[in-house]
């Protein structure tokens, strides 16, 4: 099959790019031109194929792309790091250019657009999340997530009640009926090529070193998953079948408090540097908890969380040869 990732050299789009192709697929991996980071990608293997195209033209990707494609996995998103997650234009633009890389998924005569929600559309809550709980985002970056959530749904059930044209005669077989929309809310992530800035990196840079680490409060309940994890359910969704919104986390045995991950990430570490707590001041989210609830996503597809926090962090400190 071929395949469109967006945001290929992104935490969690180059290695979706490594697990399609791996799958037999052909990838079409939309990057920035010059992008700094295309050495995340094997440029070199058969089935990689790099589309230079910024997301503002994504809408005119069958110019580029001149095959019929099955699915397209959005990953492309600017600012989704503290700094820019409070800036309304960059979080806007992502939402307007995200519909533009919709509608180039319609002229591909794609079946599938998987898009990479976020935990932040929820805002700040004290009870478990489920895909149903009401969306108060604190953050700009939650709000043009949950805008963006909205006008693509609106735009594929237009689709389906007028039928969709797509470019050339790869839909010929193609109802509007087929195009499925999947808004996959992820929460927290961590693994290898995570942001250096984030809590699982910070923690195995420091203490190994002997470093001190200032934190926040870090009272709240958080829920983390492994990369690994997350690439394997994201790919259950799109084979599965379905299709709408559906929180993609670690299960309810991971979901404890934020400090006891920092603890087991000390004890991993051999107890090295020390650490103390509110001296750091709060992210653009606020004292946000992660409970989710993965009840849908288990009854829609086989996923089962396979690598628990303490073998995650394992398999990173043997990475980083710690």
């Amino acid at each position: 099959m071929n395949i469109v990732v967006t945001g290929a050299t992104s935490f969690i789009g180059a290695p979706m790019v490594d697990k399609l192709i791996g799958m037999g697929h052909d990838v079409y991996a939309v990057v920035r031109p010059a992008s700094k980071n295309i050495a995340r990608l094997d440029t070199g293997r058969e089935r990689l194929h790099v589309i230079e195209m910024n997301l503002e033209e994504a809408d005119r990707l069958d110019g580029a792309i001149l095959v019929p494609c099955e699915a397209f996995f959005h990953f492309g998103w600017d600012g989704a790091g503290s700094e820019n997650r409070m800036n309304r234009d960059v979080q806007q633009k992502n939402a307007a250019d995200s519909l533009k890389a919709l509608e180039g998924a319609r002229k591909l005569g794609c079946r599938t657009f998987l898009f990479s929600g976020s935990q932040a559309e929820y805002g700040i809550h004290r009870e478990a999340m489920t895909e149903d709980t009401p969306l108060n985002p604190v953050s700009e970056y939650g709000k043009a997530k949950v805008d963006f959530g909205r006008q693509a749904m609106e735009a594929v059930s237009r689709w389906r009640q007028e039928g969709y044209d797509c470019h050339g005669d790869s839909c010929t077989e193609r109802a509007s009926d087929h195009f499925r929309y999947i808004h996959a809310r992820i929460f927290s992530i961590y693994g290898p090529g995570d942001h250096p800035w984030s809590l699982v990196e910070s923690c195995l840079k420091t203490f190994p070193a002997g470093g001190y680490l200032s934190l926040g409060e870090c009272t709240q309940m958080w829920n983390f998953l492994y990369l690994d994890d997350l690439l394997e359910a994201l790919t259950a969704l799109w084979l599965s079948g379905a299709e709408g919104i559906f929180n993609v986390a670690g299960e309810r045995g991971e979901t404890r408090p934020l400090r006891d991950y920092v603890r087991l990430m000390y004890e991993a570490c051999g107890c090295h540097g020390c650490y103390s707590y509110g001296r750091r001041p709060q992210n653009a989210e606020g004292p946000a908890n992660l409970i989710p609830d993965v009840k849908k996503l288990m009854e829609a597809t086989d996923w089962r969380q396979e690598i628990p926090f303490q073998e995650g962090i394992r398999r990173l400190i043997q990475s980083k040869n710690i």
